[in-house]
């Protein structure tokens, strides 16, 4: 007979930062347990049907595929979202762009655009935060808009509304309050990509023209034309990036520009508020 604390003792992933908790999320699905049970009950037997499931799923996790690949879901924020390989996996240095925009001193009735929604983290996060305000989330691929929308109904956040576009050309509405993007930033050339779980994911949810920044400078001139006065534009990018991002707020005519770091210490998302607005002499 093999038992719970058979398997958590058995299978290692020396490749993994994360190696215990890899192994309990991929025992937890399929026992259909979590690990609360796997802590509290380790003498529970694993039948052999489970082990074999459980050993698939082991070595594709052994060989790099991510874990929210593996389980089709990922936690961000308050939510349980669904992902597929089609997406960017959520990640929790994007709670950085969510705080500090939830941080603004915007109406309680305002309006969001969220460009290149992927999953629909960045929306729906924001959308179960505040709830009188009106958030549109776009993307320029179908299948992954159908994601996002099944994410929604999957966390009762029905008001969100969804758009195919390619950035703002399908955008008819301006008027915003807020536009929040994790747009690709990184450069086709960086070793990063060939690591990790971004090996899995899509280049196009990763990959940008310019060193990276090409989609980043779109977003931030194209943004002026579809936020108000005092409107604000919150970005994630590239650790190293920050520097030319700022300057691209600033050529762009953005003020109280400013960097906030992740949760490693690293800067990770810049943001930018549109007044146009002349003061009173």
């Amino acid at each position: 007979m093999t038992t719970i604390a058979d398997v958590l003792a058995r299978y290692p992933l020396p490749e993994s930062d994360s190696a215990r908790l890899d192994i309990e999320l991929l025992l937890s699905y399929v026992l259909e347990c979590d690990g609360v049970y796997l802590r509290a009950w380790p003498e529970k037997s694993v039948s052999e049907t489970q082990l074999q499931q459980f050993q698939l799923l082991y070595q594709r996790r052994k060989l790099g595929e991510p874990i929210a690949h593996l389980l089709g879901t990922r936690a961000f924020w308050s939510l349980d979202l669904s992902v597929t390989p089609d997406t960017l996996i959520p990640r929790p240095d994007t709670e950085i762009l969510i705080e500090h925009a939830l941080s603004l001193d915007l109406p309680e009735s305002s309006k969001v655009l969220d460009l290149g929604t992927g999953t629909g983290a960045i929306a729906l996060s924001l959308a179960a935060e505040r709830k009188n305000w009106e958030v549109l989330a776009t993307d320029r691929f179908p299948k992954i808009l159908d994601l996002a929308k099944q994410n929604a109904q999957k966390n009762n956040l029905a008001s969100v509304k969804f758009l195919k576009s390619a950035w703002f050309n399908e955008i008819t509405e301006t008027g915003f309050n807020l536009i929040v993007s994790n747009p690709p930033y990184i450069d086709a050339s960086d070793p990063h990509l060939s690591l990790g779980d971004v090996r899995f994911e899509p280049l196009s949810a990763l990959v940008a023209g310019n060193q990276g920044l090409a989609d980043i400078e779109e977003i931030i001139s194209e943004s002026k034309g579809y936020l108000i006065n005092g409107g604000w534009l919150v970005l994630e990018h590239g650790y190293q990036q920050a520097k030319s991002v700022r300057q691209l707020f600033s050529e762009s005519g953005y003020q109280h520009i400013k960097t906030i770091q992740d949760y490693g210490g690293q800067d990770r998302v810049s943001c930018g508020q549109i007044i146009t607005e002349k003061a009173c002499d």
